[in-house]
């Protein structure tokens, strides 16, 4: 369990060391172009969820991340040990959900940079915390479908 709260405080310091380097670096709304026409940074503010979604609901963050990590971290205690692929994906989505808490409580609203334009599409910009929430719950799902998938498997050959 300590291994995976570990890599989960790792993550949230490199989430929190981009979003420090964007915040001293870049004003808002600047962009840094990457790749010309594909990729940016472009420091950019978020008071809401994904999208901006429920912006300015900042209590409602509180509460629910609150919860959240708590329940998290209840998870890993409870099932981390028997399932890596599991614990790895609390892991991640500890990282996100702590990383993007810290931005509502020390600045009221999320540092996001990452702006990308895959196939002409501008696709909404993001961070390294929403980076590692989007791989936690691809993780959970490949673990819970592999851990289902088992045992199917083992009702099949009784």
């Amino acid at each position: 369990m300590w291994l995976y709260l570990g890599i989960a405080a790792l993550l949230v310091g490199i989430d929190q060391l981009t979003k420090w380097i964007v915040v001293q670096n870049m004003t808002i709304g600047q962009a840094i172009t990457v790749i010309p026409d594909s990729f940016y940074l472009n420091s950019y503010r978020n008071r809401g969820a994904a999208w901006g979604m429920l912006e300015g609901k900042f209590g409602f963050f509180f509460f629910v991340t609150i919860i959240v990590v708590i329940g998290l971290i209840y998870f890993l205690y409870k099932e981390g040990t028997k399932n890596k692929v599991f614990a790895w994906s609390i892991s991640l989505l500890l990282s996100g959900a702590i990383g993007n808490f810290i931005d509502r409580m020390v600045r009221g609203e999320v540092v996001d940079f990452f702006h990308f334009f895959p196939f002409g599409y501008n696709f909404p910009i993001f961070n390294v915390a929403d980076v590692c929430l989007t791989f936690g719950v691809i993780t959970m799902l490949i673990s819970v479908m592999f851990e289902e998938w088992l045992t199917k498997k083992g009702t099949m050959d009784k």
